[in-house]
């Protein structure tokens, strides 16, 4: 394979993946400029084993996000704020009911552990099954299963109105 079809096969999967990897990165930051930058230190950590990983690139990446998300985290943990209670001031309106429950659904993500975290997003988001996320991750099964129990159990202090996640556990 040519420099060229490389960079022409590299190009057409990062167009047909950046959204869902901007989306897996969002849920794994929960900061729209983390969750691109991520993706962009992720895309270029790809770049030098595209050839190897071009004819089923996806768990590849995948990996290299989940990790260096974690990473990142590591590094950069002080900039997260835990809060115990939701910004005043949100109407009752349907639409403001759902950007309320989705940011309820942000910040309890955030409040996992950048591992338990990496676990819900690529199980219940990416919809991956537990033998994929543990490859993607690096960890046994087991590891998922109860780094998924734990943090669900978390999820459901933080969010007793989600009924959806009494289905998922």
């Amino acid at each position: 394979m040519s420099a060229s079809a490389d960079r022409a096969g590299f190009e057409e999967y990062v167009a047909a993946r950046r959204r869902a990897l901007l989306r897996t990165a969002y849920l794994l930051t929960g900061d729209h400029a983390d969750a691109e930058d991520l993706v962009q230190t992720a895309l270029i950590k790809v770049v030098p084993h595209w050839r190897k990983i071009a004819d089923d690139p996806e768990p590849y990446v995948r990996r290299v996000l989940a990790r260096e998300s974690v990473s990142r985290w590591r590094r950069r943990r002080w900039r997260e704020v835990a809060t115990e209670a939701m910004p005043e001031g949100a109407s009752s309106s349907g639409l403001a009911e759902h950007v309320v429950e989705r940011d309820a659904v942000r910040q309890g993500l955030l409040a996992l552990a950048p591992r338990q975290r990496a676990v819900v997003v690529l199980r219940y988001f990416d919809d991956l099954t537990e033998r994929e996320t543990a490859d993607v991750l690096g960890i046994a099964v087991g590891t998922v299963k109860s780094q998924a129990r734990d943090a669900l159990a978390v999820l459901r202090r933080r969010l007793p109105s989600l009924d959806a996640l009494e289905e998922v556990g």
